[in-house]
């Protein structure tokens, strides 16, 4: 008699504690998911300034001042950028192993955006007159951009097994609710019906 009062608390407590594991559970593919399309917009705007200048011979202009933006100058840019994008989608659609996959290629690929910032020149040592505020910019925004998508790719590695999957709830509804019931509720139901539960189907 005792019992029964503990079993209906116990599972009056259950759905109560369910929602916020279930929020818990959704917190890391967001911070991925973010983490992704921030850092794809920055290296699409670096991809859109310049990346290189420097005074040349303009003829019978005189020395003219010769730049490329970043799309010219660091075309795996907006591949990278492109690659983040794709990558979103993909973490939200997939989930265990092929997630894993998925955000090492993202971590990798931030690390080869990050890296394009650091090497592609240098940071100081411009001549008056040239755009270094702009170049300086550019180049910061693929190195933040790098670091959020493979921050966003580790995010995903780390928490691919507990992160929901797209359509995941809406996935064949009918074999959760077999799934949910009590063996015992199962076997009731089929006396019920008429059926017998010993039978081999």
């Amino acid at each position: 008699m005792s019992e029964a009062p503990k079993s209906e608390t116990a599972e009056s407590e259950a759905p109560e504690n369910a929602a916020p594991a279930a929020k818990k559970a959704k917190r890391p593919l967001w911070i991925a998911v973010v983490g992704l399309l921030l850092g794809a917009v920055a290296l699409w705007g670096s991809s859109q300034l310049v990346w290189f200048a420097e005074f040349r011979d303009g003829g019978v202009r005189g020395t003219v001042v010769y730049t490329e933006i970043g799309s010219t100058r660091a075309i795996a840019l907006i591949p990278l950028a492109l690659l983040a994008l794709a990558g979103t989608a993909g973490l939200i659609a997939t989930g265990g192993w092929p997630r894993r996959v998925l955000g090492a290629v993202l971590a990798v690929a931030g690390v080869a955006a990050a890296w394009i910032g650091v090497a592609d020149g240098p940071f100081t040592g411009f001549a008056d007159g040239l755009p270094a505020a702009q170049m300086l910019g550019a180049r910061g925004l693929a190195i933040l951009g790098g670091i959020l998508v493979a921050a966003g790719g580790l995010a995903a590695i780390k928490g691919a097994g507990r992160m929901p999957r797209l359509g995941a709830k809406y996935s064949a509804p009918g074999a959760k609710k077999r799934a949910a019931k009590d063996p015992e509720t199962e076997l009731w139901e089929a006396l019920s019906e008429g059926e017998d539960p010993t039978a081999t189907r």
